[in-house]
Formats: C-alpha cells, sequence, structure tokens
C-alpha cells in the first residue's frame, strides 16, 4: 500500500504528485548565473505586460531536487517565459520526476504540465497539456479553456479518446507564478489553479513575508520570502528567493523540502525506501482489542498539531500537560437504528455524492457495476457491504499497477489502497451512499518484525450514520488499528509526515 494520492512529494500517490506542481509552479530555482539582458528587457515591461514576465527569474527555467526527511526522492524542472514569435502569449511548463523503492518495487512517476496564457495583466489561460507517465497510468491530457468552459481530451494508449467538459476556469498568468508576482509588488496575492489531476479550479493565495538573510556559498544574502496555500491542499508552502529571482529553498513543513540544484545535481536520485522512511514506529505491539468489533486502543502521541486534534465518533483526544495527546481510537459496527434506506441524502450537503474526472460515479461502467453488486439490496449499509466485499475480494493487491480514475481500476482490478479507495466511493456513490476517502496510518508489522503504523487509505460511507470500512483488507467496519488524520487524499496531512511520534500504547 502507499501514501494518500496527494502528498505531493511522494511516489505513492499521484497527487502527491500535485501539489509540488501547483506550489513548484509559483516559483523557481536553478544555479546561480548573470541576469540575461531579455530578463533585463523584462523589467522595463510595458504596463500592458503581466508582472509574471517582469519578475526576474533565472533564464531557461531552474531545476530543484526533492527532499523527503533529508532523503532525495525526486526533482522538479518549472519554466516561465514569453512563446518566441508571440509576445502575446506565455508559456509555464512544470516537471515533476519521482522516483522511491516502496517494498520489493520500484515506484516510478512523472507528471508534466505546459499551460498557456494570455501576455496581458491578468491574462487568462488558454490551453494546456497535462502528461503523465509512470505510476498512476500513463496519459495526456489536451485541454483549451474560454469565458464559456474548458474542454479537455484525455488521451491513453490502446484506448479510444475521451473529451470532458468543464466549467470555465477563473485561472489567470499571474497565478503561474504568484511567489515571484507577490515580491516584486510587495504585496498578497489572491487567485486560483485549475489542478492538474481532478481538473477542478481551487483558489490559490501567497502572502508576503518580511525579507530574510540566509546563507547561501557561504555568504549571506538577503531573499524575499512568500508563503502559498491552496484551498485544495491546505499545505502552507515557504519559498525563498534570491535578489536576482532564483528560488533558493521550498519548505513543505518540516519534512518535505525543495532545493535549487544544477540540472545533473537534481537529477541524482538516492535509494528510499519509502515504508520504512514514512512509518511510525510503536514502542510495542497493539492489544488484540485493538483488532476486534467493537475494539479500543490507547495511543499517546508527539507532534500532532491542534488542527488535527478534533474528536469524532472514532476518535477522542485528551492533552497532556507534557504536549502529547492521548488519543483513544475505538470501531464499532453503526447502530440498527440508525440505518436508513438507500439512496440518501449527504449531510455534509451533497459533496459526498458528486462525481468527478476522478470518482466517476456518473459513468455508464461504473453505474452498471454498482448496481450489479447491489441489486434490488435498500438497506444502505448492507449495499455498502456488498461493494467493500466486492472490492476487497476481486481486485489484485498489485503496488505498480496504480490508476488515477475509477474506470481504470474497474478495468485493471488490481492496485493497493488507493485504487481499492477509489473504486469502493465511486460504486457507493452510484447507488445513492455518500462516501468519501480517508487518508492515515493503520498498524502493520512487516518482515521485519517492527510494529508501526503505515500510511494507508480508506473510506467512509454514510448509511443513516457515518462509518469507516477497509476495502484494502475487507473490513465491513475498520477496526480501531486505523488512525485518520484527514479527506480524500489531502495534502493537508503531509507535515505529519516523518514527523508524528507513538511514544505510549496502552
Amino acid at each position: 500500500m502507499r501514501l494518500p494520492r496527494r502528498h505531493a512529494l511522494l511516489p505513492l500517490s499521484a497527487a502527491l504528485l500535485s501539489l509540488a506542481l501547483v506550489q513548484c509552479k509559483q516559483q523557481h530555482n536553478a544555479p546561480e548565473a548573470p541576469r540575461p539582458q531579455a530578463q533585463q528587457q523584462a523589467q522595463q515591461a510595458p504596463a500592458a505586460v503581466s508582472d509574471v514576465l517582469k519578475a526576474r527569474r533565472p533564464q531557461g527555467g531552474e531545476y530543484m531536487g526533492l527532499y523527503l526527511v533529508d532523503k532525495k526522492v525526486g526533482y522538479v524542472f518549472t519554466d516561465l517565459a514569453p512563446i518566441p514569435g508571440r509576445a502575446d502569449r506565455v508559456r509555464s511548463i512544470q516537471e515533476l520526476h519521482f522516483k522511491a523503492n516502496v517494498g520489493t518495487r520500484v515506484s516510478e512517476r512523472v507528471h508534466r504540465e505546459e499551460r498557456i496564457y494570455e501576455a496581458g495583466p491578468r491574462g487568462r489561460l488558454v490551453a494546456f497539456t497535462i502528461e503523465q507517465r509512470g505510476d498512476g497510468g500513463t496519459q495526456t491530457l489536451v485541454g483549451t479553456a474560454s469565458p464559456t468552459g474548458v474542454s479537455v481530451v484525455r488521451k491513453r494508449p490502446g484506448l479510444a479518446d475521451e473529451t470532458v467538459n468543464l466549467p470555465p476556469t477563473t485561472e489567470v498568468v499571474e497565478d503561474a507564478d504568484q511567489v515571484r508576482v507577490a515580491i516584486l509588488r510587495q504585496a498578497n496575492v489572491d487567485g486560483s489553479m485549475l489542478d492538474g489531476t481532478d481538473l477542478g479550479t481551487y483558489k490559490l493565495s501567497t502572502t508576503v513575508r518580511p525579507t530574510e538573510e540566509r546563507l547561501v556559498s557561504g555568504v549571506k544574502v538577503k531573499v524575499g520570502k512568500a508563503v502559498s496555500v491552496s484551498e485544495k491542499e491546505k499545505v502552507p508552502v515557504t519559498a525563498y528567493v534570491a535578489e536576482d529571482g532564483r528560488t533558493l529553498e521550498l519548505e513543505y513543513g518540516q519534512t518535505m523540502k525543495a532545493r535549487a540544484e544544477p540540472e545533473e545535481v537534481a537529477k541524482r536520485l538516492d535509494t528510499v525506501e519509502v515504508f520504512g522512511l514514512t512509518r511510525v514506529v510503536l514502542p510495542r505491539a497493539l492489544p488484540p482489542e485493538a483488532h476486534t468489533i467493537p475494539g479500543k486502543v490507547t495511543l499517546v502521541m508527539k507532534d500532532l498539531p491542534e488542527k488535527f486534534q478534533r474528536d469524532t465518533y472514532r476518535q477522542k483526544y485528551q492533552p497532556r500537560p507534557d504536549g502529547s495527546v492521548q488519543v483513544t481510537l475505538s470501531a464499532k459496527a453503526p447502530e440498527p437504528k440508525s440505518l436508513k434506506p438507500r439512496p440518501l441524502a449527504d449531510p455534509e450537503g451533497g459533496k459526498n455524492l458528486e462525481t468527478s474526472i476522478i470518482i466517476e460515479s456518473d459513468n455508464p461502467r461504473i453505474r452498471e457495476q454498482a448496481e450489479q453488486l447491489v441489486g434490488g439490496e435498500k438497506d444502505a449499509y448492507t449495499a455498502a457491504k456488498k461493494i467493500v466485499t466486492w472490492v476487497a475480494t476481486t481486485l489484485q493487491k498489485d503496488y505498480g499497477a496504480s490508476a488515477d480514475r475509477a474506470t481504470d481500476v474497474l478495468r485493471q482490478r488490481k492496485g493497493d489502497c488507493t485504487e481499492h479507495s477509489l473504486l469502493t466511493v465511486s460504486l457507493l456513490r452510484a447507488v445513492g451512499i455518500p462516501a468519501r476517502r480517508v487518508d492515515g496510518v493503520i498498524y502493520m508489522v512487516n518482515q521485519d518484525g517492527v510494529p508501526a503504523l503505515y500510511w494507508h487509505e480508506w473510506v467512509e460511507a454514510f448509511v443513516g450514520e457515518w462509518t469507516q470500512m477497509d476495502p484494502t483488507f475487507n473490513q465491513v467496519v475498520a477496526d480501531a488499528t486505523h488512525f485518520g488524520v484527514g479527506l480524500e487524499g489531502n495534502a493537508e496531512i503531509t507535515p505529519l509526515i516523518g514527523q508524528l511520534k507513538v511514544v505510549e500504547v496502552k
């Protein structure tokens, strides 16, 4: 199994990619070089040219090495410049390359985005090409944007092209590099970004911070500082930009960083085993009652930020004087008196019944499979159990055969925890059961015999009350070995990776 998909700098998920790209596309870095004449001219550009072209940046793009807990797992290349021969158009390029060992397999992922904008102030996004290769599948998305909507053609090897029509996006050229625009203006920047994985448009904001002094090659230099936050990822990304326009470093919390490096250095990656690097080692094994239904276990944790300490029907938090927190995890089947027939209204306003380019719950193949599994069963919980059991017993457990769309999972019928959860949520929504994915950690003892919590993904369904279910391990009630910290692959949990500690098991 692997980390949830939006944890940007890890391999183990495609939208792990999206954080690195959405945030890195606003900042860049490379070896120090003299400022080219073209950049000097850009500084003197007329008012009709966007500030994104007036900001200094290295000519020819920048490379950054990506580090997880000080181990190099990939690199990013970014560039932004006028299109040769087209003074009215700007091209933004972002590439993410990831490679790491996951168990006995090697996970590799390449995600490349090219976006074309109008060059004037608040020039709109007019076209884009998104290429994905390796873990998660191979596909190309070719998009055309207009004030009335976005049309995307999806191309995959051996399959017919598909066209998806989406609402218009509010993304403009300044959003391609909010950090440099904010530092140039010395003012905060608010905008939006069309996400490279689910093609939704999300708010994006960058806040300017006071200039700092940092050591660069042993010399103190003044650097601009700005913090960007995406409505989708919710992870503050801090950028440090030199006066000549080079991005020196990006910080994704304490455990993930991107550092400016020459191309040949950026492309030299460490051999990293992600399971061992990111797991949370326990002081002892969990007791048997953690595995039963009903069941319970209590853990004492350190370095769990307060924003994650929200009581739920499964998890209760009790802060301790030393800064640690006692977490009680419990699991039980939903109360029979609370169960309701399907279709159900979503208690959160409908978002847990929505379809998307990833969930695809309105796809005819998904609907047909869901109805075949559920048949005439009206009780929502009974129907949900049928879907979870079918996914658990039908999908082959296979890391490296991953997919980013529910229909691809249905077709391939194999994958790890993210594929199991994605297809389950899609099938549940298709038969009128509100559902969402849950990201967190689960207890396991691997071949080395060390009891630990490993990053995992499972699902939560509303059947009259919320209940968590794990289609990877065929649990119609997820037991108390599951500790949830986020929803829907949200990269907000990224700073916990490599930092969360369990100091006591009760």
